[in-house]
């Protein structure tokens, strides 16, 4: 590249399957390195214990990282019966260890409890924050803050493997759902307690842990390979309806105008008649698109 020219801004979305240890804006830093990427981002963070699925946002995608918020995620969860944490996971100091026997057919039994819409108690190692402050900066200091049960929805609670005191658990569950507190209510269910030994991250939304690759190999690839990887920015708009306006409706859109259109209502992706990603809007109820978040042009 000649003195004096840039590289062109990366913009796109990257699937990337983060491996248990490091956290997750540890692994999206380094990736952002090797992209060359001025801004980066995620759509839902993952613990240092937790590997799997991150779905990163560069440049320009950043702006819609918050499609993906109210996303089904699913995951493989190891539960370990018969000993509870400080954190509810394999990284917390043991509090409690509880003879058992539990068998098969009575984790089978106990799961059912947990299908559908349940309430869970958020754990005070979480980054959900009170008067401001992440819970875990409280746990850390020995303190517990009262904290109200929150309503989530377990779509799907699978046993797929069993084996003495530890079972595999695919779940596919609403945003906002701890896997490590349906460990722990698990193993209270079960009367011997339990908690989250491993835990893998395997679809968020569209997007599948089988299109994803690891920072190692990620990498090892040319800057060419690297940016093959990425999908553009309206991938993260999924499945909802593509819509194409004419030349002289995409300049008023471009611009934050409102386009009166006839067309379905709803939530829609926005395209010129080039083809080219304008944003993301929303079809009122009498035909009239409204801009939600647009692209930046021009730069």
């Amino acid at each position: 590249m000649g003195a004096g020219m840039r590289a062109a801004p990366v913009d796109g979305v990257l699937l990337l399957d983060k491996p248990s240890g490091p956290g997750s804006n540890a692994v999206l830093q380094h990736a952002k390195r090797l992209m060359g990427a001025a801004r980066a981002g995620h759509t839902g963070t993952l613990d240092p214990l937790a590997s799997g699925l991150l779905v990163l946002t560069f440049g320009e995608a950043t702006r819609f990282s918050g499609e993906l918020l109210d996303s089904d995620k699913s995951y493989r969860a190891r539960v370990r019966l018969g000993i509870r944490t400080s954190t509810g996971d394999a990284e917390g100091e043991i509090l409690e260890r509880r003879e058992h026997s539990v068998q098969r057919d009575e984790v089978a039994a106990a799961l059912a409890r947990f299908a559908g819409e349940i309430e869970q108690l958020p754990p005070m190692h979480s980054a959900l924050k009170h008067r401001g402050r992440p819970l875990y900066d409280y746990a850390r200091k020995g303190q517990v803050v009262e904290r109200r049960p929150r309503k989530v929805r377990i779509r799907e609670l699978e046993l797929v493997a069993f084996a003495g005191g530890e079972f595999e658990l695919r779940v596919l569950c609403s945003k906002g759902t701890y896997i490590r507190t349906l460990a722990e209510d698990i193993g209270e269910a079960l009367g011997c307690g339990a908690h989250l030994a491993a835990l893998k991250r395997t679809a968020i939304g569209p997007f599948s842990l089988d299109d994803a690759i690891g920072i190692d190999a990620l990498g090892s690839l040319s800057q060419a390979g690297r940016l093959a990887r990425v999908l553009p920015p309206d991938a993260l708009l999924g499945l909802r309806p593509r819509l194409a306006l004419s030349a002289p409706l995409a300049v008023k859109f471009r611009q934050g105008q409102a386009v009166a259109l006839g067309a379905t209502s709803g939530h829609v992706s926005v395209f010129g008649d080039d083809g080219g990603f304008l944003g993301s809007g929303e079809v009122d109820a009498v035909g009239v698109l409204r801009p939600k978040r647009l692209m930046a042009f021009g730069r």
